[in-house]
């Protein structure tokens, strides 16, 4: 059992929690590149790994601390060859969930392709196999289940942009439920470091 599931971190798929065969998981780059490839699971926790402490911060007011493991994002695309243009990156999920974000946020050094949580593989239900964690940015850009990366030269919509959400996504100052310590606090805005 996950950190996650032991802290009781709130369980959301908007789209209906999937249904995983982790064995025949693949996870598809392609879009503005020169090089369109596929990973499977095994292949991803072969690459270097790194261990980030930090938290996933929910538009719905909570947040949650963690040693998130999986592959640096900046890293991770230096593999493919991009064309001229490319400033965002779409990604969906394996149930057709998609959000885009701005390439230059996700060159942030804590963004993650995340495959373990603590020492822990993801559950499905937190968004395993693979998920993005993207701290710096409201949850919902943090696709769990991720299926396809998309590397574009636009600002799209997505599951959450088309229904009224920020198609930016930047963490505002509020006030939160830090699952943790089970209490409210109030966060600055941007990446939640307070506590």
């Amino acid at each position: 059992m996950s950190i996650l599931k032991k802290l009781g971190t709130p369980i959301f798929y908007a789209e209906g929690m999937p249904n995983i065969d982790i064995n025949d998981y693949k996870l598809t780059v392609d879009g503005m590149i020169d090089n369109p490839m596929e990973f499977d699971l095994r292949t991803i926790k072969a690459m270097p790994k790194t261990i980030v402490d930090a938290r996933l911060t929910s538009v719905s007011r909570w947040s949650v601390r963690a040693k998130w493991e999986g592959v640096l994002f900046s890293e991770f695309i230096k593999r493919f060859v991009l064309q001229k243009g490319v400033d965002y990156i779409t990604f969906i999920s394996v149930t057709g969930y998609d959000t885009t974000v701005e390439l230059k946020a996700l060159l942030h050094p804590r963004v993650l392709l995340c495959y373990a949580v603590n020492g822990e593989d993801l559950e499905i239900e937190y968004g395993g196999p693979l998920r993005m964690f993207v701290p710096n940015k409201w949850g919902y850009k943090s696709v769990k289940a991720l299926s396809v990366i998309r590397f574009t030269d636009k600002m799209q919509g997505g599951f959450w942009e088309d229904r009224g959400y920020s198609r930016i996504a930047d963490i505002e100052s509020c006030e939160i439920f830090d699952v943790n310590s089970q209490s409210y606090k109030y966060i600055q805005g941007g990446e939640v470091t307070e506590f």
